[in-house]
């Protein structure tokens, strides 16, 4: 019988557990690479969805902190999101720093929240100092009044979770552009314009303003109307009596018989028997509008100092 040599048998059967184990490295060892994530800024960054808020916190000086440890939950607002403030409100905002990062820091709850941790929160304290508010309905979850639309975007110092709208915690546009954005006050900035006075009504104040319409204007006879539109003193005065200095809530000017204008005479407050509260004649017909700089409440006519 003939025999295989010896030295070729060993190297044929030591080939078998080698091939075997060649064979499991391919099938079991070829692991994907899994990228762990950056820092809260770092994944808004590569999102390519959050550039003014990047630009916001850059400028507030904030980006550091969020590139911090954490760990953080950020409710983000996208490009869009900030896209719905009036340009020249968020162009404001964006040169107030101060503002800006009460407002950044609104949008930031220290501790990690995930979907299911903040959708059984009625609130949650912020970074700003201030409680933001948390609802659920019908399956959506909303912050303060924007509503959540991307949850548990993992970063390494915090998770992410996104909403569409930007968060206040307090008013950031002036009685001016509140009056702009309202749409129905146009005679009113046009009248403040003509006496010179919209950069007063867009400073620090406060004021409180009783703010006509414009078919409370167009209830004035055009020609004297117009008369009027063209004395910037006569205007002056007129205007000036529809402010008050101070903010003053609707309870407020309630609780008074009395109030003392910027024009400096005096207006009578009065409530009817079904309730409604008037100024000088005048229906106080939307109240409590909020500013930075002040308060306005809506009247349905003009009213003329005596």
């Amino acid at each position: 019988m003939h025999k295989q040599p010896r030295n070729r048998m060993v190297i044929a059967l030591s080939a078998i557990p080698l091939t075997m184990v060649l064979t499991s490295c391919d099938a079991t060892d070829d692991p994907a690479i899994v990228d762990e994530p950056g820092t809260i800024v770092a994944v808004a960054r590569e999102a390519g969805s959050f550039s003014t808020l990047l630009t916001a916190l850059e400028v507030a000086s904030l980006s550091g902190a969020l590139e911090g440890k954490g760990p953080f939950t950020v409710f983000a607002p996208t490009d869009q999101a900030f896209a719905a403030i009036d340009p020249e409100v968020l162009n404001d905002l964006l040169a107030d720093s101060e503002r800006l990062a009460a407002v950044l820091t609104y949008h930031v709850v220290p501790g990690l929240f995930r979907a299911d941790d903040v959708a059984g929160l009625t609130s949650a304290p912020t970074l700003n100092g201030k409680l933001v508010g948390i609802s659920l309905a019908g399956g959506t979850v909303r912050v303060d009044d924007a509503v959540v639309t991307q949850t548990d975007i993992a970063a390494a110092n915090g998770i992410i979770h996104v909403i569409d709208r930007v968060l206040l915690p307090e008013p950031i546009a002036d009685i001016v552009q509140i009056a702009r954005g309202a749409g129905i006050f146009n005679t009113l900035l046009a009248a403040v314009e003509a006496a010179g006075l919209t950069s007063v009504l867009k400073g620090e104040g406060p004021f409180t303003v009783f703010a006509p319409t414009d078919e409370a204007f167009s209830a004035i006879p055009v020609e004297a109307l117009n008369a009027l539109l063209q004395d910037k003193g006569a205007l002056t005065s007129v205007l000036t009596y529809h402010v008050a200095p101070g903010t003053l809530t609707a309870n407020q000017v309630l609780a008074r018989s009395h109030l003392s204008t910027v024009n400096g005479a005096t207006a009578t407050i009065s409530i009817a028997n079904d309730g409604s509260a008037r100024i000088d004649g005048a229906l106080i017909a939307v109240t409590d509008i909020e500013a930075r700089n002040g308060v306005v409440h809506v009247i349905d006519r003009v009213i003329f100092p005596r």
